[in-house]
């Protein structure tokens, strides 16, 4: 499996769009798997693709605007998150036959694992979503069954899929706001009180810290820089994520 580390100049659409571009050069069968974990190199609010045709989405975007989050659409499923550079993403891709037959196992599969890696952080991790949850999935990770932490999701193409997370590590405070008013804007249900974040129910942990122990549990050494094949095709695909 290829690691791969580093960011693309502070361009969050280009970071958006590389777990896009390796994904869809798995199908093509360029790439038999790699992973990708990552620290944001600035505050965003994906969007799901399904998000922007509600009649709150312009305004949604606009409070995103205002808290200084850049609005973004991501590639996989799910309703709207929000990060800072006090998070990390993981974006899995593989080339694989009959992958869609595989999405149930692989949410069960790597929502264990994150799970585990927190347990060894020192948190009351739990799989399952939480009342009121942002972007609810069933195979979120939780704080003690009261406050998400790791979300997931994936995207199955011909031939290879994409499985990404996003793991809060700080910042929620900054994040409760901005998510209850874009929740707000597009009329989805949404409790505050259910964002959390790793620093939150062990205070002192940095992304560092997380990076290390997460890099650990896929067994990833020696990670490379982005290649240029994978990279220019992200730059092609980024207009997609972005939001005019």
């Amino acid at each position: 499996m290829r690691i791969f580390s580093g960011g693309v100049d502070g361009d969050q659409a280009v970071e958006l769009a590389f777990g896009h571009a390796l994904v869809r050069r798995a199908s093509a069968g360029e790439v038999e798997e790699a992973l990708r974990v990552y620290r944001p190199s600035g505050p965003v609010v994906v969007f799901g693709r399904r998000d922007t045709r509600l009649p709150g989405f312009g305004a949604a975007v606009r409070a995103a605007r205002a808290a200084g989050f850049e609005p973004l659409v991501r590639a996989v499923g799910g309703r709207p998150v929000a990060y800072t550079d006090q998070a990390l993403v993981v974006d899995h891709v593989k080339h694989e036959r009959l992958a869609p037959d595989g999405m149930e196992t692989r949410f069960k599969q790597y929502g264990s694992l994150y799970a585990d890696v927190l347990q060894t952080l020192g948190i009351d991790a739990r799989v399952g979503a939480v009342p009121g949850e942002y972007c609810p999935g069933a195979h979120s990770v939780n704080a003690r069954g009261v406050a998400k932490l790791v979300g997931t999701g994936q995207r199955v193409v011909p031939d290879g899929w994409l499985f990404s997370a996003l793991v809060v590590v700080g910042d929620d405070g900054r994040l409760q706001p901005l998510l209850a008013d874009v929740y707000r804007h597009l009329e989805l249900p949404f409790d505050p009180a259910s964002v959390g974040s790793l620093s939150t129910e062990v205070p002192g942990l940095t992304v560092e810290t997380v990076e290390r122990h997460l890099l650990d549990a896929y067994g990833a050494t020696d990670p490379q820089a982005l290649d240029d094949a994978t990279l220019e095709l992200a730059k092609s695909l980024a207009a997609d994520h972005r939001v005019a």
